[in-house]
């Protein structure tokens, strides 16, 4: 399920009957031990026996949680799913060009440091279809009179840091939202006399018209 569809405050799902229940024996036995007394308990419970939700619950036994009472239930807390990218067997860690061109693309698995090398030549890597090896993962890049491209897809995280020097190191696709628990690509490096481009996905001529329309 996506993290759209999961948000992260649950305390408006429904609680059941045993939920009721055990906050009617909290509320019962604050009573007997003196820190309600029988109005209150009257009103409390109906507002026990009134609440649809977790969130509703909580607030009734808020300043009665104490050592030695029954607990009532916790408000479940939502943990981002771990994204299917992440795992595999790692893939090459380098990628050179000298006097020529690399392009890796396709199904491949990032390893925790790529190191990209253009040296009068270029390279271009596609993210698109490829998975992580860990959560976090670095692309290195030095292009010295040499370009890198490097395109990464809509359902990753990217952070860019490079420098470019009497060259341009450059995230043409910024704005990005974070995803939790998404792995997340540090790109980072330099460029002498030469170009590094991030690059968001490809996208068909008909999803550019709808966004120009928009």
């Amino acid at each position: 399920m996506s993290d759209e569809l999961v948000p992260a405050d649950q305390s408006h799902l429904r609680a059941s009957d045993a939920d009721r229940e055990r906050i009617a024996q909290v509320l019962h036995k604050a009573t007997a031990e003196g820190r309600l007394d029988i109005h209150e308990l009257d009103e409390r419970l109906a507002a026990v026996y009134a609440a649809k939700t977790y969130g509703e619950l909580a607030p009734i036994t808020a300043d009665l949680v104490l050592s030695g009472l029954p607990q009532p239930p916790a408000v479940p807390q939502h943990q981002p799913a771990v994204s299917d990218r992440i795992g595999g067997e790692p893939g090459s860690a380098v990628s050179i060009a000298f006097w020529s061109g690399v392009n890796r693309r396709g199904q491949w698995v990032v390893p925790r440091v790529h190191n990209a090398v253009a040296i009068m030549g270029g390279i271009e890597i596609d993210l698109t279809h490829a998975s992580f090896a860990e959560a976090e993962v670095t692309i290195s890049v030095f292009a010295f009179w040499g370009g890198v491209e490097i395109r990464v897809p809509d359902d990753i995280n990217v952070k860019v840091d490079g420098f470019g020097f009497m060259g341009a190191f450059e995230d043409r696709a910024p704005g990005r939202r974070h995803i939790p628990g998404a792995p997340t690509v540090r790109i980072t490096g330099l460029a002498i006399m030469g170009g590094v481009e991030v690059k968001g996905p490809k996208r068909k001529k008909s999803s550019i018209l709808r966004e120009l329309l928009d």
